[in-house]
């Protein structure tokens, strides 16, 4: 199956059930190594690994990703190969070559190789990366965004490990891995996700240890997903830190920022910005309040970005640079004591993401949980 012959345009989903279906009656049987030569791995994680590789015949370079089919469900394989394939002709979306196969112990399926490191592995920690970078890779990951969102489809694992960069000034940076992609309107059996970048509609409905009961209506998949993890990344690759460990009640800096967000008139004076916020313009708060709004029905759809690109969206510090980092507190610190107040107030997160490649099978500071605690399943109502 070739990826210039799949025609695109139905929003309704209707086209990637054909094309699971399709692909399911010629998935082909081989060996990885009798067709390819595996150069070394180059991922890792918990739906299986990502070898480099070249096509024995014709010396092709590519990504193969690699699924053990002792954990994993041939649909689940075939939703995310044809959705991909489906979406491949983006040019912010990572390629596909057409290629699925099945040997005795693994689904495989090869991908453009994209040389060069993801979004995560580029974030200075408590600072950030540069303001001109950020909004260059912001409006290709909307324009990716709302290519998936215009085929009635919904990403779902927006996060700066899935976007992989071609150089370390996101010049072309490309939207990876629909593992948990899904058509829009499929109802929600599963909590699945990396758990700061989970809307709150999500994260109210996720089973803890001893909950039975989910206390919120039947969810199911739409846009507004995406927009909340959209956000939530905007603000770690400006900053180097999250905002929050979770959206819920419990957690002080998501409520702090959610009761502003949802003020009839909110404040915008500096006292009444969340410390957290203060190193933002209010055209960048205005900006988050949008992608970041607790009411889902309220929340922006990702192209909304556009209109702040050509504003400020870092205050500026005294020296007339950008205040990137957390650690200098508001931007209009009015002396040491708010600026200490500011940093004591940051310190319980320990959130800092940490300039390395991110493995989903080991543990890292940018996860104290482990991704059974969002994987509950919600009961039938």
């Amino acid at each position: 199956m070739n990826n210039s012959t799949v025609p695109l345009g139905l929003a309704d989903g209707s086209l990637i059930d054909e094309l699971i279906e399709l692909t399911a009656q010629s998935l082909g049987s081989l060996e990885i190594k009798e067709h390819f030569n595996i150069i070394k791995e180059i991922g890792r994680g918990k739906y299986g690994k990502v070898l480099l590789v070249t096509h024995r015949f014709r010396g092709t370079p590519m990504a193969l990703k690699v699924m053990p089919k002792a954990s994993t469900k041939l649909q689940g394989f075939l939703r995310e190969y044809c959705i991909s394939l489906h979406l491949s002709r983006h040019p912010c979306i990572v390629g596909l070559f057409g290629i699925a196969f099945q040997s005795n112990e693994h689904y495989c399926f090869a991908q453009e190789l994209v040389i060069g490191r993801d979004l995560f592995a580029v974030i200075q920690p408590k600072v950030g990366i540069p303001e001109t970078s950020v909004k260059r890779c912001v409006l290709q990951i909307a324009s990716a965004l709302e290519f998936i969102h215009s085929h009635g489809l919904v990403h779902r694992d927006v996060k700066p490990e899935n976007i992989l960069l071609l150089d370390t000034h996101c010049r072309q940076v490309k939207l990876a891995d629909f593992g948990l992609a899904q058509k829009r309107g499929t109802l929600i059996r599963y909590i699945t996700g990396t758990l700061p970048y989970m809307a709150p509609e999500l994260c109210s409905v996720a089973l803890l240890e001893g909950q039975r009961e989910v206390s919120a209506p039947p969810l199911s998949v739409e846009p507004g997903l995406d927009t909340w993890a959209f956000g939530v990344v905007i603000f770690c690759i400006l900053t180097g830190y999250f905002p929050w460990e979770r959206c819920t009640d419990s957690d002080d800096f998501y409520q702090e920022f959610a009761d502003w967000c949802r003020a009839e008139d909110r404040p915008d004076g500096e006292d009444d910005v969340p410390p957290l916020w203060r190193r933002f313009t209010p055209d960048a708060l205005q900006m988050f309040a949008k992608l970041l709004d607790p009411d889902v029905g309220k929340r922006v759809t990702v192209g909304e970005v556009r209109a702040y690109v050509d504003k400020d969206w870092l205050k500026k510090v005294q020296s007339g640079e950008q205040g990137t980092s957390c650690d200098s507190g508001s931007t209009n610190a009015k002396g040491s004591e708010n600026s200490l107040s500011f940093r004591a107030k940051l310190s319980p997160l320990a959130f800092l993401i940490i300039s390395h490649r991110f493995d989903l099978d080991s543990t890292k500071p940018l996860h104290r949980h482990s991704s059974s605690e969002v994987l509950k399943p919600i009961p039938a109502v």
